[in-house]
């Protein structure tokens, strides 16, 4: 009798044991995650050549060639703060056209001992199509590659497009772009074929007008002077 008292008081247990298993357990909250601000983007776009869109064009479209400061045939330059260089550039590229290319060519930026790395082949192949050829017809092929370099630096109009420019033609072989570069590539070599000397002047001009000669450090120099004269007087 003992032992069934005990199993009936033990059922009640046992019945209402599930009943806690069953009640709603309280749901975790998740993390709350860090607040970033937005990531403005660039306002300033770029194109795939990486020029800078112009302003107030519309967006994806490049921005205007820039005109080249002087002529082909300008061979004195400007009357302007750079009319003593330009004399300097019209003489180097008469008598001295392996001079004024090797400059040109280490204001392009060419790094350190780019002058001496330009000038000496150029001077050998000067000197070879002058007594062979009779002209000189093999410096340009090693030349003209630095004009192309300069325009596209600076995003310099080339032959073609100021020819179309000029004439209003040709405006359908200019809409693709590796079509025109290949055409104005073929220009440049042009340019220095029939007329090297001239070619090489202007783009002296250009270089001078836009990039400082690598050798010239903006640092500023002290000046010692000396100290003035003094005197002493007696006090009164």
């Amino acid at each position: 009798m003992a032992m069934a008292n005990h199993e009936e008081e033990a059922r009640p247990l046992l019945s209402g044991t599930p009943a806690v298993a069953d009640e709603k357990l309280p749901k975790p909250t998740p993390p709350i995650a860090a607040y970033s601000p937005p990531v403005k983007a660039n306002t300033v776009p770029w194109t795939a050549d990486g020029l800078p869109v112009s302003h107030g064009s519309v967006i994806g479209e490049p921005a205007a060639r820039a005109q080249w400061d002087s002529s082909l045939f300008a061979c004195l330059g400007r009357n302007d703060e750079f009319c003593s260089s330009d004399l300097e550039v019209c003489l180097l590229g008469s008598f001295a056209p392996c001079v004024l290319y090797g400059s040109n060519a280490e204001r392009l930026g060419g790094g350190p001992g780019s002058f001496a790395n330009n000038c000496l082949p150029y001077t050998g192949l000067y000197m070879l199509g002058n007594t062979f050829f009779g002209w000189n017809c093999l410096a340009p092929w090693f030349s003209y590659p630095s004009r192309t370099a300069l325009r596209r630096k600076f995003n310099l109009e080339g032959s073609c497009e100021a020819f179309s420019r000029s004439f209003g033609c040709c405006h359908g072989m200019l809409q693709d772009e590796a079509r025109r570069e290949q055409l104005e590539s073929a220009c440049d070599l042009a340019t220095h074929l029939l007329c090297h000397p001239c070619s090489l002047c202007q783009e002296g001009r250009e270089l001078r007008r836009r990039m400082p000669h690598p050798g010239f450090n903006g640092r500023p120099i002290l000046v010692m002077m000396p100290p003035t004269e003094q005197t002493m007087g007696r006090g009164a």
